[in-house]
């Protein structure tokens, strides 16, 4: 049998220095070739498992490339399926054989087990395990029999009825979403996101079929799919459970779900859209017992959380933290203020809405109905003699304006912007009306931040790259105390993680606002210029934090390729 090596070199896939190169390092590490290749970017997964299939006499296929009905789901136990990353792909009754896509073309024991558990003959063929547990998770997620019944039982009801009353198609929604098997079906999707610990539900209908997507780790995963009738009812039944208007379509509407899963108590923030198919509905869960409140945990590295430290304890200014939705700022703002919270000291927030509740902190809720807005509550905090403010956002001139008179008075004012880095918040606050000078004399500190996904620790597997290799993204000689190549890691995925990674951490950007860099926001200096003069003076970028995780071993290249840009300019 020809060796894997010989094979890729042979095709041209690779060349004979590369292969020379994976097998000092295989010498090193004793990991396999090709997963070598495949971590120095030589070939892809895909590439790697056809060469190993041939190796073994196998087939390799593109799991899409089937048109996989739910039926299949009969061929296999489903226990079994899952357990092993095993899908039936199509059965041939005549020769009684079941054609089974596997992802380890050497572990062919498997195959003896299966044709002992089912009766067929099983023709095993290769596949990516990450399409094949994709395609089982929509496979399974797509059979709801309950729900299929219940809905074919009100279609054949509503047609033995046609002529005595008819129902709009919003009052059948309306009847299914009271109904136990609807009921049961959108507690089941709820529990499931907090079980599998997503950040966000999220309901979307399309032209066909509607779909049900959950974010863990920041990344969005396909769940389910739903016929529309069985979807209108869904989100009925979200509106009922938010207290909602359920017969409007036609406007946004936003509310809140209280429920108990698994002993805890846990806050969704429910937000509906009309969208040309119907209503999209997104949850945002919100869990408590997951916050972290240790500053010293949530991923800064120990210069930048000093510098942090440092602002947060200065009796007046505006700190503001800065990042896109879903960044984390929320979790660091309760955890500055949680840091701060002492008797001694009046600490009062205002939020849209309120996140979290932190004992001995007053709390106050956005509502912009009755004239509650971030402007009108921050004049009130005023004159309750605050000696800490927090407010939500800053989105307006008239908000940023009263903070930094706040900060201007002696209070410590805490706020969030959507801006890109640090240094663009001195910007955005300029067009937002505030004068070069009181930014000046207000701001102490700028923080922006991103969130990685961490590599799983049960899957984490090591590997080396020449860190010649990685002075494109931003990796300096003195970064690896100059050595000549460096260990990474990455996970292999498990049945304890998503596709190798669990959890997250933050990457952060600090700005001490000192004088130099406030003599250039007098000057109404560009960001460019904001942005050199801090990383002279110490400012550790996002991308050189997410590096530091990299090298590290908490993240991954793909991680810091996907939620960073470059510092190298052009």
């Amino acid at each position: 049998m020809q060796k894997l090596g010989e094979m890729l070199v042979s095709t041209k896939i690779i060349t004979k220095e590369q292969l020379e190169e994976a097998l000092t390092i295989q010498k090193q590490s004793n990991e396999k070739l090709g997963q070598i290749l495949v971590n120095l970017g030589y070939i892809t997964e895909d590439v790697l498992l056809s060469f190993l299939s041939r190796q073994q006499g196998l087939e390799f296929v593109y799991v899409s490339e089937y048109n996989i009905s739910k039926e299949m789901l009969n061929y296999i136990p489903r226990s079994f399926m899952e357990k092993n990353n095993l899908l039936p792909l199509e059965y041939d009754k005549k020769s009684n054989t079941l054609t089974v896509a596997i992802p380890d073309p050497f572990n062919l024991f498997i195959v003896e087990d299966l044709k002992i558990a089912t009766g067929y003959n099983i023709k095993p063929v290769v596949a990516s395990p990450n399409e094949i547990k994709e395609n089982i998770k929509k496979l399974l997620l797509q059979e709801e029999p309950e729900i299929e019944k219940f809905v074919e039982k009100i279609a054949s009801e509503e047609k033995t009825k046609i002529e005595v009353e008819t129902f709009s198609e919003d009052e059948t929604s309306l009847k299914l979403a009271e109904e136990e098997p609807i009921i049961k079906l959108t507690n089941n999707i709820i529990v499931t996101a907090v079980r599998k610990k997503a950040s966000d539900i999220h309901l979307e209908p399309f032209e066909k079929k509607c779909r049900l997507r959950y974010r863990i780790d920041g990344v969005t995963h396909e769940e389910a799919f739903f016929p529309h009738r069985v979807y209108n009812s869904i989100i009925a039944r979200i509106k009922i459970m938010s207290k909602l208007d359920v017969t409007e379509t036609r406007k946004p509407q936003d509310g809140r779900i209280k429920m108990v899963v698994d002993n805890r108590e846990i806050d969704f923030r429910v937000s509906v859209v009309p969208v040309v198919y119907g209503e999209k509905c997104v949850l945002r869960i919100l869990d408590s017992s997951a916050l972290c409140l240790d500053l010293a945990k949530l991923g800064f590295e120990e210069d930048t959380l000093e510098m942090f430290k440092r602002a947060i304890n200065s009796p007046f200014g505006l700190i503001l933290i800065t990042g896109p939705t879903g960044s984390g700022k929320s979790t660091t703002l309760y955890s500055a203020i949680s840091t701060l919270n002492r008797p001694e000291i009046n600490i009062m927030t205002i939020e849209d809405p309120v996140e979290y509740i932190i004992p001995g902190i007053t709390q106050v809720n956005v509502n912009p109905d009755v004239g509650l807005t971030f402007a009108s509550g921050l004049r009130a905090f005023l004159r309750q003699a605050p000696d800490i403010i927090l407010v939500g956002e800053i989105r307006d001139t008239e908000t940023a304006k009263i903070a930094v008179q706040a900060a201007l008075t002696g209070q410590l004012v805490f706020s969030t912007l959507h801006t890109n880095d640090a240094p663009s918040a001195v910007t955005r606050l300029h067009n937002m009306g505030v004068d070069p000078f009181l930014i000046s004399s207000t701001l102490i500190l700028v923080e922006a931040q991103r969130l990685v996904r961490r590599i799983c620790p049960n899957c984490k597997i090591p590997y080396e790259v020449p860190v010649e290799k990685l002075y494109h993204l931003g990796v300096t000689d003195e970064m690896v105390a100059g050595e000549k190549k460096v260990v990474l890691y990455k996970g292999k995925g498990c049945d304890k993680c998503n596709d190798g990674y669990k959890g997250r951490i933050g990457i952060y950007e600090v700005m001490e606002v000192n004088d130099s860099i406030r003599e250039l926001i007098l000057n109404n200096r560009s960001d460019y210029e904001i942005r050199q003069v801090a990383i002279s003076n110490g400012m550790t970028t996002l991308r050189k934090s997410a590096l530091k995780k990299m090298l590290a071993g908490i993240t991954t290249i793909e991680e810091v390729l996907r939620v960073t840009i470059s510092d190298i300019q052009e």
